[in-house]
């Protein structure tokens, strides 16, 4: 399995500027993340995997949605975004087996080649690109936190509009207060 040391060697290799932060508290889930480290879920980020069944080599395939903690993607964008018949997350046991990262705590590096990554535009627009996120190491007592620019860079992760605003017609009609 993946670790902290594991992305760290890598990072050193590729030169890029980090920090391995030990947490406090261990972590179930990379959504805990904003508690333990005392920040905003914008500043957390999670790597959601979702299972493809593709329409073009019609062949299942896994991708990474890189979202804030505690938020997930409509799965109809990300369908819409990789270009897939279906979408759902994917079973904890693939996630493990093919990332080899614990399910629940992915890293959005080192994830396999042939495996898209997608970040949530929202994420890309809303801090500027120096400032650092956090995201999961696969363990449990670790994070890594890393400039949002350089983390994107090196996961090569596709800006998305993964959060679209519901269309006027799908809108619920207003109610007056009399």
């Amino acid at each position: 399995m993946k670790d902290a040391l594991t992305i760290h060697r890598a990072l050193l290799e590729w030169e890029a500027v980090h920090e391995i932060v030990r947490l406090p508290v261990a972590l179930a889930h990379a959504d805990e993340l904003p508690k333990a480290l005392g920040l905003p879920a914008d500043r957390c980020l999670v790597t959601c995997v979702y299972s493809c069944d593709g329409a073009h080599p019609r062949r299942p395939f896994l991708t990474g949605v890189i979202v804030p903690a505690g938020e997930r993607p409509r799965t109809d964008a990300v369908q819409r975004t990789v270009g897939a018949e279906t979408v759902r997350p994917a079973h904890a046991d693939v996630v493990n087996a093919v990332t080899e990262y614990a399910a629940g705590l992915v890293c959005p590096l080192l994830l396999p080649d042939d495996m898209p990554v997608l970040v949530d535009q929202r994420v890309v627009d809303g801090l500027p690109a120096d400032d650092v996120v956090y995201t999961a190491t696969g363990e449990a007592s670790t994070a890594l936190g890393i400039r949002g620019r350089t983390l994107y860079a090196l996961c090569q992760a596709k800006p998305a509009d993964l959060f679209p605003a519901p269309s006027p017609s799908a809108r619920e009609p207003r109610h007056r207060v009399a």
